[in-house]
């Protein structure tokens, strides 16, 4: 076993080799722009990009022209949410998300807010959940844009989003869906799911960093003005030289999924469960926090009564894990998501949150069991009137992970 152990997937994975082998020639021989139509090193690299296209697309359950290349999912939700408020205006200015969603959403939103649109933000039930009476009830005859992510990012929580875009579609809205930590984990069937648009980024899923893609439904058809102008490339939604060894890599990563990701889904389930049941074998007052039932096969979010979360991080260097979203964690702020479903401050600070991916293996599960057990013992030692009494966070699920 090699130290230290990554154990923080949603933040980022590691690159598969299979994909890098196959980004290495684009950064040599064939360094071709795919914009170039006069020679051959453009003719390969367009081709190049058109197969990683549709590779992407086979892994979406979309058609290629379809899938817009990005920069990542930050981007591929500030086009979504901007390019079709903004066309739909006259319409109407009113927008629905839910009060989990990462901040690439709830930012780009408030963006909106300043221009005039009125964003509703809905509630949560303790297990993470969005009731999908309560997302109905909220759509109004001006509603003209609606989003809720796949998967959460902090607690993997799954949510119910063929419900949501059905309703939405019924009240003649466009449904957008944050798909950045569900593509390449659980499968991801735009058409079955019944989205419009939908965000993902390949270093989510075993590809590169600085490179996602946005699905733009094109029956019945989506309609977004574009954030970038210059040069109308990507069918005029994302101007922009295109990232080639970064597209083949993604859709190298994207083939992989769909060649062996059932198997690869059902391995880091039994991963999850032998980490959580080692986890509450060990110690008292560890709640999981969000829906088991619902919830991605490698993410385990839980609180240990009586500590600090990131004491408890620092305090194991050979296991990489984290607090929270990779994006906010310079924040001292309670997880806006944990607090949303309704966990106490004090539990939403001891919380840490493991995401467990495709080159984890059975010995580092039950070495990371040991190491946390053994510092939050240490640590509830050293600050023994908070952890007193360990059990209002129950030692199996809490109310919110049902």
């Amino acid at each position: 076993m090699k130290l230290p152990i990554y154990m923080d997937c949603h933040a980022t994975t590691p690159v598969d080799p299979r994909a890098l082998e196959a980004m290495l020639p684009f950064f040599t021989a064939e360094f071709g722009n795919a914009a170039s139509r006069s020679h051959v090193f453009g003719w390969r690299a367009a081709e190049a990009v058109e197969e990683a296209r549709t590779e992407v697309a086979r892994l979406l359950g979309a058609e290629a022209r379809e899938v817009v290349f990005t920069s990542g999912a930050t981007e591929s939700d500030n086009l979504a949410l901007k390019g079709a408020a903004r066309f739909h205006r006259a319409r109407g200015r009113h927008l629905v998300t839910c009060r989990t969603e990462h901040k690439a959403v709830l930012d780009p939103l408030k963006a909106l807010e300043r221009e005039g649109f009125e964003v509703t933000v809905l509630e949560v039930e303790p297990d993470g959940r969005l009731d999908p009476g309560r997302f109905a009830a909220a759509l109004r005859p001006d509603t003209v844009l609606a989003s809720v992510m796949h998967a959460n990012n902090e607690t993997g929580v799954i949510q119910p989003i063929a419900e949501l875009a059905a309703a939405a579609r019924a009240a003649g809205a466009l449904f957008h869906c944050d798909a950045a930590q569900s593509a390449g984990r659980i499968p991801l069937d735009v058409e079955a799911l019944g989205v419009d648009l939908a965000s993902l980024s390949a270093h989510k899923l075993y590809g590169p960093k600085g490179v996602g893609a946005l699905y733009v439904r094109r029956r019945p058809r989506a309609r977004l003005l574009p954030e970038h102008d210059g040069g109308g490339h990507e069918r005029g939604l994302r101007s922009g030289t295109l990232d080639v060894p970064g597209i083949v890599g993604f859709g190298k990563a994207a083939a992989l999924w769909r060649a062996e990701g059932e198997a690869e889904a059902a391995r880091i389930l039994a991963l999850r469960e032998r980490l959580r049941r080692g986890l509450l074998a060990d110690l008292p007052g560890v709640r999981v926090n969000g829906s088991l039932e619902h919830r991605l096969p490698g993410n385990l979010n839980v609180s240990f009564e009586g500590i600090e979360g990131e004491a408890l991080i620092l305090s194991v260097r050979e296991v990489a894990v984290s607090a929270g979203s990779a994006c906010t964690s310079a924040s001292l702020e309670p997880s806006h998501v944990l607090r949303a479903m309704g966990v106490p401050d004090d539990l939403s600070h001891a919380s840490v949150r493991f995401g467990l991916g495709r080159f984890n293996t059975e010995e580092e599960v039950d070495h990371a069991v040991r190491l946390f057990a053994a510092q939050v013992r240490r640590l509830r030692a050293l600050a023994p009137e908070a952890a007193a009494a360990p059990g209002r966070a129950a030692a199996a699920e809490g109310p919110s992970g049902r």
